[in-house]
């Protein structure tokens, strides 16, 4: 029996990559699944159960002494011992290599165990071929067979399935839901479609982090994760506008936003005063700062919602502000996301023509829409992870997969302007990643030009380098 716990351990992988701050506790009545995008330290953290990587801080306590492994890793090691073989004879004479058979029993527990495998895998015929002389699927089930019959208390399976053929695929699956019964696991997976029913809890991690832990009986997290990793992993590109923008095309080299000497102010309380601003296409911002210092007050500037906007020196998309532009002259150009929106979000309509409703502007549908504009709103269905909610009433969906929705809602014409004013707000820390993922697919897969507030600095999104920070009266840039 073992009850291990990982805490506020910080591990550097040959200063390739760091593990940071992870709390974690694990024991022998659970099964977990580690998963992630690619480069988010899935198998790192694995490895650190290994005693693999230096620990910086923190501690690593109450594992047991047994642990199995299997691994790409564990199978180059195997084949590089191999390989050394050849390199320490100092004889001129090629050598045949350990046999398949003598790799098996090294480890082996348990030889009844191993014969049964053997047959399982097929395997038989090569039990006295040369070990070097496999090829990766069947060095892969070397490894898997020598893992199992080794009598360890804990199993770590790092991408288990990669590299097998099909009839070995449904055979390990078979293999560890036997197992399971009495051995502990911990699985490496990029896809969720791949998770055994016995896995118990599952781990994410992002960036070198542990963000989240749930158990597999939280039917919401467990959804909601699989959401998230298919924002992070999924190919999908950002579906295209087609024939259907509604807005004038601007000139690729027209200045989005120029504010000069910028001031808001009541009575004799400035909220900001000479902000000299410029938000150029391509552009990614990020606006912070502390509630009452004037990021709304900003936001309403540039759509024209502020009276004081037409005593300020203000251009947006090239147009002088009070020169007779139209308020839909600004805002056919632009996008917008707010919780005031989604409150405003009542009527019956379904999730797809929520999203279809983007094309007019409008907050439902009042007119027939085209099969180009249903087709768009399927294509930001599968991009969210949500093609089988289309037909779903809005106001049945969950806080965080409405927010979602009016993202793609906003995004469906390609504006040149995408305004998100504190889109994670009331949101959980699970749906909150799943907003910024979606925030940072659209910074890296389109051409709007995207302008994120929050309040926070900290919440930062890939994609958007540039900052500005307000307080004190003023707007300060950081790049």
């Amino acid at each position: 029996m073992f009850n291990a716990t990982l805490s506020n351990l910080c591990v550097n992988f040959d200063n390739h990559f760091m593990l940071n701050k992870i709390n974690w506790k694990l024991n022998d009545s659970q099964h977990w699944v580690i998963t992630g995008a690619n480069g988010s330290g899935k198998s790192a953290l694995a490895a650190s159960l290994l005693g693999i990587g230096d620990i910086e801080a923190g501690i690593i306590s109450g594992l047991p002494a047994n642990i199995a492994v299997v691994s790409f890793e564990a199978q180059a090691e195997l084949i590089e011992k191999e390989r050394r073989k050849d390199d320490a004879d100092i004889l001129d004479v090629i050598t045949e290599g350990t046999s398949v058979q003598e790799i098996l029993d090294e480890d082996c527990q348990n030889k009844d165990e191993q014969q049964r495998l053997i047959e399982a895998f097929k395997f038989e015929s090569l039990l006295n071929r040369s070990f070097r002389k496999l090829s990766t699927g069947e060095t892969r089930k070397v490894i898997l067979i020598k893992a199992l019959t080794s009598n360890a208390d804990l199993l770590i399976l790092d991408e288990p399935f990669e590299g097998l053929d099909l009839h070995s695929d449904e055979l390990l699956h078979q293999l560890l839901q036997e197992y399971s019964n009495t051995l502990p696991m911990v699985l490496v997976l990029n896809r969720f479609d791949e998770i055994p029913s016995f896995i118990t809890r599952i781990a994410y991690v992002e960036k070198g982090e542990l963000t989240h832990t749930v158990d597999v009986d939280d039917e919401t997290a467990v959804a909601e994760l699989r959401q998230l990793l298919h924002l992070k992993t999924s190919e999908l590109a950002i579906p295209t506008n087609g024939s259907q923008s509604t807005t004038t095309i601007l000139d690729q080299a027209t200045t989005l936003v120029d504010i000069k000497d910028g001031r808001i102010a009541y009575g004799d309380t400035v909220i900001f005063d000479k902000l000299n601003w410029r938000i150029k296409p391509g552009e990614h911002w990020q606006v912070s700062g502390p509630n009452g210092s004037g990021k709304t007050c900003l936001l309403n500037l540039i759509t024209g919602d502020h009276p004081q906007c037409y005593v300020n020196d203000i251009k947006i998309f090239g147009m002088q502000r009070g020169q007779g532009e139209s308020i839909w002259d600004i805002k056919q150009h632009i996008g917008y996301v707010s919780s005031a929106l989604q409150w405003e979000y009542k009527v019956s309509v379904s999730v797809r023509n929520a999203i279809i409703s983007g094309f007019y502007d409008s907050i439902g549908i009042y007119q027939q829409y085209s099969d180009e504009q249903k087709s768009i709103a399927n294509q930001w269905l599968a991009l969210l992870g949500m093609e089988l909610s289309g037909d779903k009433p809005f106001n049945q969906l969950s806080f965080g997969d409405q927010r979602l929705v009016l993202i793609a809602r906003a995004m469906v014409k390609h504006p040149p302007l995408l305004i998100l004013d504190e889109p994670c707000l009331g949101l959980d820390d699970l749906n909150r990643q799943l907003v910024l993922a979606l925030i940072e697919r659209i910074c890296s897969g389109s051409d709007t030009t995207v302008l994120y507030v929050n309040h926070r600095l900290q919440d930062k999104i890939a994609g958007v380098n540039h900052h500005m920070v307000l307080g004190g009266g003023t707007g300060k840039h950081t790049q």
